[in-house]
C-alpha cells in the first residue's frame, strides 16, 4: 500500500467512525421525542439548524482545510461533535417543553457544524490524495469516491439502527455518552496517522474569490439542493412517521431505515460498475447524471399517485417504491459526487467541495423544513409531491453541465 493509499484508508475509516455516530443521533433524537408527543413540524425544526449550520460551516472548513490543512479540519470535526454530543447529554426532562427544544436545537446546530466539517475535510482528502497518484486516472477517482460515499452510507444506516437499539437499552443520555467515547477513540487515530499539513495550500483572499467557481461546480450545486431536498422532503420526517402511524414499532423503523440506508450505500459503491466512464472522465458521466435525474423524479410521482388511489397495503408499496427511490437516488449522488472532484481543481479542493457541500447542507435544510410542513398540511402525499417538484428542477438543472474539463471551461465562470 503506498502513501496515497494510507492516507485514504485513514481518512475513510475515521469518516466511517463519524457517520455511525451521526447516524445514531438522527434516530435517537427523532425517535425519542417522538415518544414524548412532538409534532412533524417541531420533530422537523430540531433538525433545522443542524442542516442550516452546515452551509456556513462546508464553506468555511473548506476554506480554512486549504489554509491550515486537511487533518487540522478532521480533528476540529470531531472534537466539535463530541462537544455537541455533551451539550445534548446536559438536557434535562424538568425543563419545559420551549426550553428543551431549544437546548436541542442549539446542541444540534454544533453537531451539523461538526458533521460538515468533517465531511468537507474527508471529501478533500480523496482528491488531494488521488492527485499524488495521477497515473491511475479519473477511473480510479471514480472508485475512490465511490466506495467512500457508499461505505460511508453504509455505515450511516448501521448508525441508524444502533441509535434505536442504543435508545432502548441505554436511554438517551446513555448513548450520547457511548458515542462521545467511540469518537474519542477514532480523533486519536486522526491525530496519530495524517500528516497535519496534508492538503495544505494558498487559500482564497476574499469573498469573491472564494464564490468564484467554475460553471460545472455552480451546475452541480444547484443540482445538489434540488436533489437533497427532494430525498429530505419525504424521508427525514414523512417516512419514519408514517410508518410508525401504521403499527411499526421504533425498532422496525430504525431497522428500516437502517436498511434502506446500508443498501443505498452498497449500491453507490457499485456506481463505477453501473455507469460506464470515459476517458476524459465526463463525456458519459455527465449524460449519466442527467439520465438518472430524470428516473429518480418518476419514482415520487408513481408512489403520489398510490397514495391519492389508496391502494391496499399502502406501507408495502412505500417501502417498495423507496427501495426503487433508493438505487436511483444512489448512482444519481455517486455520480455527482465524483463530478465535484472531477469539476474541482486540485490546489483549493477543499474549497471548491466546500461550497458544493454547503448547497448540499442547503438543500437538506430546505428538505427537512418541508418535510414537516408538508407533512403536516397534508401527510405523505404532499411530501411525495413536493420530492417530485424537486427532482424535475434537478434533471433541468443537470442539462446545462458542462462536459469539458475545468481547464477548457475556464475557472471562474
Amino acid at each position: 500500500m503506498n502513501q496515497a493509499e494510507r492516507h485514504y484508508a485513514i481518512v475513510t475509516a475515521s469518516y466511517w467512525g463519524f457517520t455511525l455516530t451521526d447516524g445514531a443521533l438522527r434516530m435517537l433524537v427523532l425517535l425519542h421525542f417522538y415518544s414524548l408527543g412532538y409534532s412533524p413540524f417541531t420533530l422537523a425544526f430540531l433538525f433545522l439548524l443542524y442542516e442550516a449550520a452546515g452551509v456556513l460551516a462546508n464553506l468555511i472548513g473548506g476554506w480554512l482545510a486549504t489554509r491550515y490543512g486537511i487533518a487540522r479540519m478532521l480533528t476540529v470535526g470531531l472534537v466539535t461533535q463530541i462537544c455537541g454530543f455533551t451539550l445534548l447529554s446536559m438536557l434535562d426532562p424538568t425543563w419545559t417543553p420551549a426550553m428543551s427544544v431549544a437546548w436541542v436545537v442549539l446542541s444540534q446546530g454544533v453537531c451539523g457544524v461538526a458533521k460538515d466539517l468533517t465531511k468537507t475535510a474527508s471529501k478533500s482528502a480523496i482528491k488531494v490524495t488521488q492527485a499524488q497518484a495521477q497515473e491511475q486516472g479519473a477511473g480510479q477517482l471514480f472508485k475512490w469516491v465511490a466506495w467512500f460515499t457508499g461505505s460511508k452510507n453504509a455505515m450511516k444506516g448501521v448508525g441508524f439502527f444502533l441509535g434505536g437499539l442504543m435508545l432502548q437499552a441505554l436511554g438517551f443520555q446513555g448513548s450520547l455518552w457511548a458515542m462521545a467515547g467511540l469518537l474519542a477513540l477514532v480523533l486519536v487515530g486522526v491525530v496519530t496517522a495524517l500528516p497535519p499539513m496534508m492538503g495544505k495550500s494558498k487559500a482564497s483572499r476574499s469573498a469573491k474569490e472564494l464564490f468564484a467557481k467554475n460553471a460545472g461546480i455552480n451546475g452541480l450545486a444547484a443540482a445538489r439542493v434540488a436533489l437533497f431536498g427532494a430525498r429530505d422532503v419525504w424521508f427525514v420526517v414523512g417516512v419514519p412517521v408514517f410508518l410508525y402511524s401504521v403499527g411499526w414499532t421504533f425498532s422496525m423503523v430504525g431497522g428500516f431505515v437502517a436498511a434502506w440506508t446500508i443498501g443505498y450505500g452498497l449500491v453507490q459503491a457499485l456506481a463505477p460498475q453501473i455507469v460506464k466512464r470515459s476517458v476524459d472522465g465526463l463525456t458519459r458521466e455527465v449524460p449519466a447524471a442527467r439520465g438518472w435525474s430524470a428516473v429518480l423524479a418518476l419514482v415520487p410521482m408513481a408512489l403520489a399517485g398510490a397514495v391519492l388511489a389508496q391502494v391496499p397495503h399502502l406501507e408495502w408499496v412505500v417501502v417498495g417504491g423507496l427501495g426503487l427511490f433508493g438505487v436511483a437516488f444512489a448512482v444519481n449522488s455517486s455520480v455527482h459526487s465524483y463530478l465535484v472532484l472531477a469539476y474541482a481543481g486540485s490546489e483549493k479542493s477543499a474549497e471548491d467541495v466546500g461550497f458544493y457541500y454547503a448547497a448540499n447542507a442547503l438543500g437538506r435544510f430546505f428538505g427537512t423544513l418541508m418535510s414537516g410542513l408538508l407533512y403536516q398540511w397534508g401527510g405523505l402525499l404532499y411530501a411525495l409531491l413536493g420530492s417530485a417538484v424537486m427532482l424535475v428542477i434537478c434533471w433541468l438543472v443537470t442539462l446545462n453541465l458542462p462536459t469539458e474539463k475545468p481547464a477548457a471551461i475556464g475557472h471562474g465562470v
